[in-house]
């Protein structure tokens, strides 16, 4: 079994997720996503955030609008729906589910289990 492939196939699960949040703190452009994404050691190219943010979109869970900018081409600012935020209440609930129960599990060192 190849270890990088279950590390991508985890960092991807929460991918999602990240992104939501992040949108939900209000509006935020893509270059700042990607820059609070690799900050959190959550690495992400364009290549990937972009069609992400665009199948979000187009399932009513971010909107954006244009932004004129003085240093260039208008800037695109995501914000989350009042669907994207009842979706990503569901998540948050379902987080601290699994976040708990494998918490629980991983803590037990081998001889708590055999008590």
């Amino acid at each position: 079994m190849n270890i990088e492939n279950t590390l991508v196939q985890m960092r991807k699960g929460i991918l999602e997720f990240c992104i939501l949040h992040i949108i939900s703190r209000g509006e935020v452009y893509a270059t700042d996503m990607l820059e609070e994404l690799t900050a959190a050691k959550i690495m992400v190219v364009e290549g990937t955030l972009y069609p992400l943010l665009t199948r979000l979109r187009k399932a009513d869970l971010v909107t954006y609008k244009w932004v004129e900018s003085s240093a260039g081409p208008p800037r695109k600012y995501f914000m989350i729906t009042p669907s994207g935020t009842e979706f990503l209440n569901t998540l948050n609930a379902t987080w601290m589910e699994l976040s708990s129960s494998t918490q629980q599990i991983i803590s037990l060192d081998s001889n708590e289990k055999k008590k």
